[in-house]
């Protein structure tokens, strides 16, 4: 497998030609450059993802848990302005910088109907809004959190990918875990997500690609492609670089969670449990467990 489907801290949203019309992970780069999306870490596992318009000089931060990777990041790039910071769900490791951004760059805040008193937009489920030039669907995705947005950027030409910054719904070869809401809450809102095109590049906000493939690699022993991608995840972590985003094509031949209606992955999970399961449903409710003590 190519590693470059799996990409390092910049990605650059070009027109793209596919080369390889079995798998749409493989893609060139063609002349004019509209956007750039590239990764600040923060803390021990979390990206916040930065939108950059290249005609515009103007970035949008998601989810910026910490402020201080953002500030770096304009202090070293000072004809760039923060308009708009987008925010997921309202877990510290995701809105805790966003007071000192508010202060410092009077970016839009915009946000899920919930408790964060700083915000200057309310999103709710299929609202359309506009961030640095790019057109952008929320969608509701309660299971981790009640309040759980996701946001989808589709394409704007047959050649483009789509984008979809999921927060802690889904993960590169996982899912998040169930906090606030219930187990049938986050299987539908994961099988919302399966409807996106293949081609949609997911932009998740943790780095546990090896960890969740490592599980992945127990619940189905016989997919080669989950190994495959274990691989070459640890070789890129290994150098110091991120396994995101992913493509909703490679997750749904490798995410555990996605497949719930595999024979092989419900036959894992009945083995694990020790009595046959009836739905889908009650595939996705035993690996999540499993999955929370593994």
């Amino acid at each position: 497998m190519n590693q470059n489907i799996y990409n390092s801290s910049i990605w650059q949203n070009n027109k793209i030609s596919y080369q390889n019309k079995v798998n749409p992970l493989i893609k060139t780069y063609e002349t004019k450059l509209m956007f750039e999306i590239e990764a600040l870490a923060a803390f021990k596992d979390n990206y916040i993802w930065l939108i950059k318009n290249i005609e515009t000089h103007q970035c949008v931060v998601i989810d910026p848990g910490d402020a201080l990777p953002v500030l770096h990041w304009l202090e070293q790039h000072t004809n760039w302005q923060l308009v708009d910071i987008l925010i997921t769900h309202h877990h510290a490791d995701h809105i805790g910088g966003i007071n000192s951004l508010k202060v410092q760059t009077n970016a839009l805040i915009s946000a899920p109907d919930n408790f964060i008193i700083h915000k200057d937009r309310t999103l709710k489920h299929n609202q359309f809004i506009n961030i640095a030039g790019k057109n952008t669907q929320v969608i509701a995705v309660p299971g981790h959190t009640l309040d759980h947005l996701a946001f989808f950027c589709p394409a704007n030409s047959i050649q483009d990918q789509n984008w979809l910054f999921c927060g802690d719904t889904l993960f590169a070869a996982g899912c998040g875990r169930v906090c606030e809401g219930s187990m049938e809450q986050m299987y539908h809102s994961l099988q919302l997500l399966l409807n996106l095109p293949d081609n949609t590049l997911i932009f998740a906000a943790h780095e546990y690609t090896v960890s969740n493939l490592n599980f992945a690699s127990i619940v189905e022993p016989d997919n080669q492609l989950i190994q495959q991608r274990l691989n070459d995840s640890i070789k890129l972590r290994k150098q110091q670089k991120n396994t995101l985003p992913s493509t909703l094509y490679l997750e749904k031949q490798t995410n555990p969670f996605l497949r719930c209606h595999s024979p092989a992955i419900k036959a894992a999970a009945e083995k694990h449990v020790g009595h046959s399961l009836s739905s889908a449903l009650a595939v996705f409710n035993t690996i999540r467990e499993w999955k929370n003590n593994f």
